[in-house]
């Protein structure tokens, strides 16, 4: 019984294998396109230009627009300028030790 179920999975492994298109191997040439195939890759070609052509114009994505708020990448173009803060000591003038 054993040796019977390992036939049956052998089988139903083999099926799909043996199902596929023909793989070309190692120095094995293409066979040639016929008239109506290369017809049909033409056509196919053209399709895909034009399909291409309709796609609009992109304009620029930040990715990142959204965590930093739409200020911020206004902000951002100016370059920045850094701000020096004074202490409260060298504003008072006194000395306090």
């Amino acid at each position: 019984m054993h040796k019977i179920a390992v036939a049956v999975l052998l089988a139903l492994m083999a099926g799909p294998a043996l199902a596929q298109d023909h793989v070309l191997g190692p120095g094995e040439e293409p066979k040639e396109k016929t008239a109506s195939q290369k017809a049909a890759d033409d056509r196919a070609e053209r399709a895909y230009q034009r399909s291409l052509n309709n796609v609009p114009e992109q304009k620029p994505v930040d990715p990142w627009g959204t965590a930093r708020g739409d200020d911020a990448s206004k902000k951002s173009a100016a370059p920045a300028k850094p701000v020096v803060k004074q202490s409260s000591k060298a504003k008072s003038g006194s000395t306090a030790n």
